[in-house]
């Protein structure tokens, strides 16, 4: 299961580069375009925009799965074990909530966003916010998977080191690897 689910964030790792690449190159090709030869494609402005939201909302889920996000280690570093397993519990719990109610209005607007058309590409506006469903899903299951490895006592010292921000050796993450 661990291996599928490595897949999968490889995949979006994969997907995130292809969406930076694409959009760098569609803002590029614009440009030169633009100042070249005083014209430039339409689509690749929309689309860059539309490809720059579901690099964000995707690499969100990845940077939260690699403990990547902002967070307050400079009191946590101080805490004892305790202190840090109730503090990594406390935020999964804000979380999940806050992932919920993302994914909730998200659903909510889903109606209003797929009848809605793109200026210039006419797609649905659902194919650029409804990255909110995914984002608010995924951040709620790995929080979720996270909240109950720390109830059950499976939490491992190198999750609990990562959320209090200490850097790992290189002998660490040549483990990992």
């Amino acid at each position: 299961m661990q291996k599928t689910i490595d897949l999968f964030f490889r995949f979006l790792e994969f997907l995130l580069i292809l969406l930076l690449s694409a959009m760098a190159l569609m803002v590029f090709v614009n440009v030169i375009m633009r100042y070249g030869f005083n014209s430039g494609i339409n689509v690749s402005e929309e689309l860059s925009r539309y490809f720059f939201v579901w690099l964000t909302f995707i690499g969100a889920v990845v940077a939260f799965r690699e403990h990547s996000h902002l967070g307050i280690e400079t009191l946590v570093m101080f805490l004892s074990r305790r202190g840090r397993i109730i503090c990594m519990s406390l935020s999964n719990l804000v979380i999940i909530i806050c992932s919920a109610i993302f994914f909730w209005g998200t659903w909510k607007q889903f109606p209003i966003n797929a009848s809605m058309a793109a200026p210039v590409t006419g797609m649905s506006m659902i194919w650029v916010y409804g990255v909110g469903l995914f984002t608010g899903a995924g951040m709620a299951i790995i929080a979720i998977e996270r909240l109950f490895r720390l109830v059950t006592g499976r939490v491992t010292d190198e999750e609990i080191a990562a959320f209090a921000g200490e850097n790992q050796t290189i002998e660490q993450l040549a483990e990992r690897t």
